[in-house]
């Protein structure tokens, strides 16, 4: 990598270091204008804004979202236009489009005045640096943090940073070199992840189908998928052994009712428990909903809808109880029946390959799939006495701790290089790196498909999010 440049100059902007002194820097409205063009049938490609990979095909992205009943009205753009999520600004949810596609109509869509002033990948690098990022939240306009918007006016205010054509064009050479191998790191670090995650998930099945004695007497269990089973053990249907709710409880908040904290489908998605000190959303309830859908230590929360039947039935455990916690809409409340079956264990049933199978088989839909209640309530699991569900937990928790560890330290080596990799971005297009001299290697190759690494599995979702009117 290059050196520094020969002269710099103050920034306008006050978060930028000194910048190349020949690089030019103007407000955005001079490089954009704001466009409002919508689809009349909502047939175009639907694009996802991300904080990690800017707009990109909907049909790319492994993240959990609702899609709409219809996308007429969605707002056009083509490729060069900046794409903003309004609510998510300060999340750095925001780029430059390569597609002609729709997004949501709460986005902003800004088209250049000429499309020789920037390379789009350029400024998608650039719009998505710290600097720029606080730039966003110090114009932005909301009570809370997590509400923030960035109008219009406020984003074609912002000083833009332009170096020569012919820069910028070197400096995305450059990056996407950089990022071609900073995505096949990532991607080693995924496949190593995935491979201890399907270790742990047989560990589990195994236990929770068969137990952890492999001297004890086995006998049929009359279910083609689920094989023999320990002969003292019961096959059970979830409702003879749990209390099954389903919620309707939305995120919106009403005058009329009483403020909770939301357990949301994403935190189940995420998480294996839901505990006191998460990040939960604050909405409103009903007396009745409260009542019926307070988390209690034991229960066990899943998802009964997605984009996909995998993403069906995933399990979440609540070890301790959540006051003023309340299950939201999207998920299904299991509740053990006391004596019958532990908490944790039916989290490890449903969790495991075999039993999690019938979920996703019973699960229907075309562009979404539901379970219905008498699904869930059906749905059957093979059950040990107590204390045996108890001892097959506690071993299964030992069992797991070093694959878990192994996928933690995996995890924080991607965080780790996701830093690397921002404060090399920033470093390069705010032109405190000089790069006009490099020339690509043999191993600089850059693959579309490796590129696609650097999203995946740490992506917040913020397409799921639109904008429901002000605070």
């Amino acid at each position: 990598m290059g050196g520094a440049y020969q002269s710099y100059r103050t920034s306008k902007m006050q978060w930028l270091p000194p910048v190349p002194e020949h690089w030019d820097e103007q407000r955005a409205k001079v490089f954009f204008r704001e466009v409002d063009e919508r689809s009349r049938t909502g047939e175009e490609e639907l694009l996802s804004v991300s904080h990690l990979t800017g707009v990109t095909p909907r049909s790319q992205k492994k993240v959990t979202m609702f899609k709409s009943a219809s996308y007429v009205g969605s707002k056009l753009c083509r490729p060069g236009d900046i794409v903003i999520n309004t609510l998510w600004a300060w999340m750095a949810a925001l780029g430059a489009s390569r597609h002609v596609g729709i997004v949501s109509p709460a986005y902003g869509v800004y088209r250049p005045h000429s499309v020789d002033s920037y390379n789009p990948a350029y400024l998608d690098y650039l719009l998505r640096t710290r600097a720029y990022v606080a730039e966003y939240i110090g114009r932005s306009t909301g009570i809370r943090s997590s509400r923030l918007r960035l109008y219009p006016n406020q984003f074609l205010d912002i000083a833009l940073l332009q170096p020569p054509r012919p820069e910028q064009d070197q400096i995305v050479a450059y990056l996407r070199a950089q990022d071609a191998h900073i995505a096949r790191l990532i991607k080693a670090k995924r496949d190593l992840i995935a491979l201890l995650i399907e270790q742990k998930l047989r560990i589990i099945d195994h236990a929770v189908t068969r137990g952890i004695d492999a001297s004890v007497a086995l006998k049929p269990s009359g279910i083609e998928w689920l094989g023999d089973v320990p002969l003292h053990w019961d096959i059970a249907l979830v409702k003879h052994v749990t209390d099954v709710r389903f919620s309707g409880v939305d995120k919106h908040s009403h005058d009329h009712e009483i403020p909770v904290r939301l357990c949301n489908y994403t935190d189940v998605y995420k998480n294996d428990k839901i505990t006191d000190d998460m990040d939960l959303m604050r909405a409103t309830a009903t007396a009745g909903e409260i009542a019926r859908l307070t988390l209690k230590a034991g229960d066990v929360i899943i998802t009964k809808d997605s984009e996909t039947p995998d993403d069906i039935a995933v399990p979440a455990w609540v070890p301790d109880g959540l006051p003023g916690v309340v299950c939201a809409y999207h998920l299904g409340l299991l509740r053990p029946e006391p004596g019958r079956i532990e908490g944790e264990f039916l989290f490890r049933a449903i969790g495991s390959g075999r039993i999690a199978e019938q979920f996703h088989v019973l699960a229907t839909g075309v562009t979404r799939f539901a379970l219905s209640k008498h699904d869930v309530k059906n749905a059957v699991i093979p059950l040990p006495p107590v204390d045996e569900q108890k001892t097959i937990c506690k071993w299964i928790a030992d069992e797991c701790k070093p694959l878990e560890d192994a996928i933690q330290r995996a995890e924080d080596e991607i965080k780790l290089i996701r830093e690397y990799r921002d404060r090399q971005i920033a470093d390069v297009v705010t032109g405190q790196v000089d790069v006009r001299g490099w020339v690509p290697g043999p191993d600089d190759v850059v693959a579309e498909e490796d590129l696609a690494a650097l999203g995946g599995d740490e992506e917040i979702d913020t397409d799921g999010e639109e904008d429901d009117g002000d605070d």
